[in-house]
């Protein structure tokens, strides 16, 4: 049995580290770059891979050399990848240009490849956890109501307020936001009123707020975790690392706290490399932070 199957976006990431942002019409010069497959929900399974889980991925990715490079990663990384499906459309292509500070700036090409159909895929054997991005919204609403009604947990990484997660957002048990969705959903950028507008349609809501760490309601409780001290080089895939993590911790039974923690440090960590899916972190480097924070 899987410990998660992360249902989403698949793409190929071309990262470059760059002094500062060019301006109109002007050429800079990278001084680092990286090639390596990307995605939230790509990259959650990975990331929980790597700290040992057994994780899937359940998404699309094209039978072209951007596809055929991903496979092999998610090959070397140990993740099943019986439930993906590739064809004839493109994969999708992100260019990520990071900064000195830590942020970031991406160009994602999606081309014309549609959405996986709600019947795409029929599971075998359900997962301890299932996680969605949102980025296959027709899929992920059939699968999200197969988990409620075997009462599987299931997670939604909120990046963005886009038809998948505005779909999702109420159904699922966790639902883990980025500022920007609650911004968008809550039309505030008061993150206490946000939360009590999503604890409203969730049963447990985390709002992750960068460096500033982030804010949370579940059981009728709210609190907030401080961040991690890390030297950031580059944010990208910060996220996927988070949730790829609390999905994995709630497979393993972990406490409310410890869970946090555990998310936390693994988003910490990936933003000390450039590129996400090289700096998604070992279980050996996540136990060091965890016990010196």
């Amino acid at each position: 049995m899987l410990d998660l199957l992360c249902i989403g976006h698949a793409c190929y990431d071309v990262s470059m580290a760059i002094d500062r942002h060019p301006g109109p019409d002007e050429k800079v010069f990278a001084n680092a770059m990286n090639l390596s497959g990307g995605g939230p929900a790509a990259n959650a399974a990975v990331c929980a891979a790597r700290l040992g889980g057994k994780a899937g991925f359940c998404g699309y990715l094209g039978n072209d050399l951007f596809g055929d490079l991903h496979m092999s990663e998610f090959s070397a990384e140990g993740v099943d990848t019986s439930l993906l499906i590739r064809g004839s459309d493109p994969s999708p292509v992100s260019q990520i240009l990071a900064k000195p500070d830590g942020c970031r700036a991406l160009v994602n090409f999606k081309g014309d490849t549609p959405w996986l159909a709600a019947d795409a895929v029929s599971l075998p054997e359900l997962p301890k956890v299932m996680l969605f991005d949102g980025h296959e919204p027709e899929l992920s609403v059939q699968l999200c109501h197969q988990a409620v009604a075997q009462a599987i947990p299931t997670v939604l990484d909120a990046g963005s307020l886009h038809k998948g997660t505005e779909a999702l957002a109420g159904m699922v048990d966790y639902l883990v936001a980025s500022e920007k969705f609650a911004r968008q959903w809550c039309q505030t950028k008061d993150m206490g009123k946000a939360l009590d507008e999503l604890i409203a349609i969730s049963g447990h809501v985390v709002i992750t707020l960068g460096e500033r760490g982030l804010v949370w309601a579940s059981d009728g409780k709210k609190g907030q975790l401080r961040a991690f001290d890390v030297d950031a080089i580059d944010s990208t895939g910060a996220g996927d690392a988070f949730h790829g993590a609390f999905a994995l911790g709630l497979a393993r039974g972990m406490g409310w706290y410890e869970l946090l923690r555990f998310a936390s440090a693994t988003g910490a960590l990936a933003c000390t490399t450039l590129g996400a899916r090289q700096a998604l972190p070992t279980s050996a480097a996540l136990n060091r932070l965890l016990k010196s924070g």
